[in-house]
């Protein structure tokens, strides 16, 4: 591209976004070639997901119609309505949104940033979230962000709280403060991935507690965390937030467990 075309010289604006812009992406491309965060493949083209169009095909986004409450969808075409779950225990959030199933490259990718210590996934999943759930989020005046927090002994270990390292992504994307003090974990718990879904609820009863009531009665809570298997976790957390005054929580994670996979 000639940088004396008409169409780039209206302003330096245009000329950074229209020569600028692309010959650095192709220079950084030279030396540092975009690669599929799941599969490691070349991706022209990359944009800021990076994820190849293979990869994605195999991932499934959380569309209509789903449970009005916990967000678990169902098969066919319809309205939003209570699952027969939420019917019969109602939990103590008042919704819960996921952008994608749990299977496939979802989670591959969460694994890695858990376990493997590779924490610029970050990046991509909160990424899959802003794309999938933005609309959920900016439709109402949420006040807070509170990530689900850790023990401290499996902060010790891992080195870090997943999602808080979303937290600050989706906080800076959403204009909101992030509380990672606020709600606690005061007492160990097993991982809940090693129990059946009937003995989670029990593994997390009493394993939370909020610090600073303040900081959270009266408000609108985004509750985060990466996945959401049964919602025994969250649901604990919620009602401990709920007890301590807040006025509504919404509960986001990147991916949604199905129920043939719990």
């Amino acid at each position: 591209m000639r940088i004396w075309d008409s169409d780039v010289l209206t302003s330096p604006e245009g000329v950074k976004e229209k020569v600028f812009k692309p010959l650095l992406h192709a220079f950084l491309d030279m030396f540092f070639p975009p690669l599929c965060h799941v599969c490691h493949s070349f991706i022209p083209d990359a944009d800021e997901l990076h994820i190849c169009p293979a990869c994605r095909a195999q991932m499934m986004p959380l569309g209509r119609p789903f449970c009005s409450v916990c967000g678990i969808p169902f098969l066919g075409a319809g309205d939003d309505h209570l699952c027969g779950d939420c019917i019969r225990h109602p939990p103590a959030y008042d919704a819960a949104r996921a952008a994608i199933a749990y299977a496939g490259p979802v989670c591959k990718l969460i694994h890695d940033f858990k376990y493997t210590h590779k924490v610029h996934l970050r990046r991509p999943l909160a990424l899959l979230i802003i794309q999938h759930l933005n609309d959920v989020v900016a439709g109402h005046d949420w006040d807070l962000i509170i990530p689900v927090p850790l023990h401290v002994r499996r902060l010790r270990s891992r080195g870090f709280n997943q999602a808080v390292l979303l937290g600050e992504l989706l906080a800076r994307k959403w204009r909101l403060p992030m509380e990672r003090r606020t709600l606690r974990r005061v007492r160990w718990t097993e991982p809940q991935i090693n129990l059946p879904a009937v003995d989670r609820r029990d593994n997390v009863k009493g394993a939370f507690a909020v610090h600073d009531v303040a900081r959270v009665a009266g408000k609108r809570v985004i509750l985060l965390d990466d996945v959401m298997t049964t919602g025994s976790t969250v649901n604990e957390c919620a009602a401990v937030l709920k007890k301590a005054g807040a006025e509504r929580i919404l509960v986001v994670t990147v991916a949604r467990a199905l129920p043939d996979s719990i």
